[in-house]
């Protein structure tokens, strides 16, 4: 079964006017996008469609959070997620291409909008691109930190010494001379 299916939002048969819809987001939501940078996370997501004649009118209202790896210290933390966005679906005959962002275009041969695709990309550009548990309020894991540093000093102790070149060591005794 495909977990997305809940996501195709038909609106043949709905009138003029607005529209509301919830749905919940979970592991299950993410898992279903191949090499999804979220792994898990629990949202809930608050849809507002308003049809009018000639285009959807899409309001996103998505709120919860997303489990992230901290980039610093590899330890998984919560980021919350607070976002409203807005899409505008347009029908169009042949040409189907458009340069905005903000809006979608269907042929008018569509019974269904399918927002899977616009969610997972709302919540991934919320993401920060350098992730680290300060920006959940949390302090990084001190042990992981106090080892990295030791392992970072240590290596460059070790290829400054494997860099020495016995021609350079003359002149350094100089130097320190």
């Amino acid at each position: 079964m495909n977990p997305l299916k809940q996501f195709s939002v038909p609106f043949t048969g709905l009138k003029l006017g607005s529209h509301q819809f919830e749905y919940e987001l979970d592991d299950t939501f993410f898992n279903a996008f191949e090499y999804s940078l979220i792994k898990s996370g629990n949202l809930k997501v608050d849809l507002e469609l308003e049809k009018q004649e000639t285009m959807l009118l899409l309001k996103f209202k998505v709120i919860g959070n997303v489990n992230l790896d901290c980039d610093k210290c590899l330890s998984e933390f919560p980021l919350p997620i607070n976002l409203y966005e807005r899409q505008i679906v347009k029908f169009a005959g042949d040409d189907l291409e458009s340069d905005d962002d903000e809006i979608i275009s269907l042929s008018r041969k569509e019974t269904a909008i399918d927002i899977a695709g616009p969610l997972y990309e709302m919540i991934n550009v919320a993401v920060p691109y350098i992730k680290n548990c300060e920006q959940a309020g949390k302090d990084c894991d001190k042990e992981m930190i106090e080892r990295l540093e030791q392992l970072s000093i240590d290596k460059q102790a070790e290829e400054n010494e494997q860099n020495s070149d016995p021609r350079w060591e003359a002149l350094n005794k100089l130097k320190n001379n």
